[in-house]
């Protein structure tokens, strides 16, 4: 049944998504659009609007695609997509606050020793590893295009906006606004 393997992956999603949404991207999409949920397509339209939206991209992935999968597996009405989304939701986050809650005592108690300053140290490259991953895991056809002309504008925007908040401090609003312009005026 659909909710199970619903419920069953985002665990997954949940106990081992790492260093936020960004660095939980790669195992969503293996997770979701391996499963034929959603297209790569789809799943990338999630990655900008979950970006737009207030909250974190994991949990506001979870809502779009508890509610679409359902739908996509023969259950029709929105009253499946909302059980969806708010099962998705909820099942996503249950790992992280179960952790935080019997974790932090430990974690505060003890801090400076040196198993838990190793375990960090451990993680904190494995969380930059994994954002990078998701970086490339976008670097796809569905973002970028596929003939030459729309690569081109679409690689030569990213290193715009890429240098612009990295190297020019531009308020990365600022940037956004400026790539949608840049996008009406190339792309249509």
């Amino acid at each position: 049944m659909i909710f199970l393997r619903l419920i069953w992956n985002y665990l997954l999603i949940g106990l081992f998504g790492f260093g936020g949404g960004y660095a939980m991207l790669a195992l969503i999409e293996n997770l979701i659009v391996g499963q034929g949920w959603i297209t790569e397509k789809m799943f990338t339209d999630i990655v900008a609007i979950s970006q737009m939206t207030p909250g974190p991209i994991g949990i506001n992935s979870a809502t779009y695609i508890g509610y679409v999968a359902p739908q996509a597996n023969g259950f029709a009405g929105w009253y499946w997509g909302i059980f969806g989304s708010v099962l998705c939701t909820l099942v996503v986050v249950l790992p992280s606050a179960v952790l935080v809650t019997y974790t932090s005592h430990l974690i505060h108690r003890h801090r400076d020793t040196v198993y838990l300053k190793g375990m960090f140290a451990g993680l904190r490259p494995v969380v930059v590893g994994l954002i990078a991953s998701a970086a490339m895991l976008l670097m796809n056809g569905a973002n970028f295009g596929t003939d030459t002309r729309s690569v081109c504008f679409s690689v030569g925007i990213c290193v715009a906006a890429f240098c612009g908040v990295f190297f020019a401090k531009w308020h990365p609003i600022l940037v956004i606004c400026l790539a949608a312009v840049a996008g009406l005026i190339i792309f249509y």
